[in-house]
């Protein structure tokens, strides 16, 4: 069970376990840079705060309650460093239409097909919306997180969660209005 073999992990590193903490990095290092990234929709940004979550994971290990999972855990700090930065950077409402889109240059063959540019549209849509919204719909449909797991993550209830990301997902549907018949 992924979860046991966390806390073994967790268990070792409050022990001084650098390769026990060098295997949480390996295991969450690419779903904290995506979670990143979705909500600061930029490569460098995300990349800087998936080091920082992870330099903070080091600092507060031993914060850490093990009744809880360890990833609604790490992914509530990455949530935290992620708006954090957009509100350093001040961009806390909805990024530039020109916002950076990997894969979006043309440089890859496979973007010329309709269903790569389907997906570039979703993303600047994505990085049109709020970063609240953005962190709902990256963190249930991205990183696949439960509603409850979700909950956890943001301190909200289940229902709460629900509704906000009800509303996230008619804003995305309002902004992708051509594609709904794709």
């Amino acid at each position: 069970m992924e979860s046991d073999h966390d806390q073994a992990l967790v268990a070792g590193c409050r022990n001084g376990d650098r390769a026990a903490f060098a295997s949480l990095v390996a295991r969450y290092q690419q779903p904290i840079y995506n979670a990143a990234y979705r909500v600061l929709g930029n490569a460098d940004d995300a990349a800087d705060t998936a080091q920082s979550v992870f330099l903070k994971v080091a600092e507060r290990i031993h914060e850490y309650d093990p009744r809880f999972k360890f990833f609604s855990w790490l992914y509530r700090i990455a949530v935290n460093e992620s708006l954090n930065l957009l509100r350093r950077n001040g961009r806390e409402e909805p990024l530039d239409e020109d916002a950076e889109i990997p894969g979006g240059d043309g440089a890859n063959p496979e973007w010329q097909v309709s269903e790569a540019q389907v997906s570039r549209r979703v993303q600047k849509a994505l990085m049109r919306m709020r970063a609240e919204d953005r962190v709902m719909i990256a963190l249930r449909h991205f990183s696949e997180c439960s509603y409850r797991e979700i909950g956890a993550i943001l301190e909200l209830d289940e229902k709460t969660v629900k509704s906000r990301l009800y509303d996230a997902r008619s804003r995305l549907r309002g902004l992708l209005q051509d594609l709904q018949g794709y």
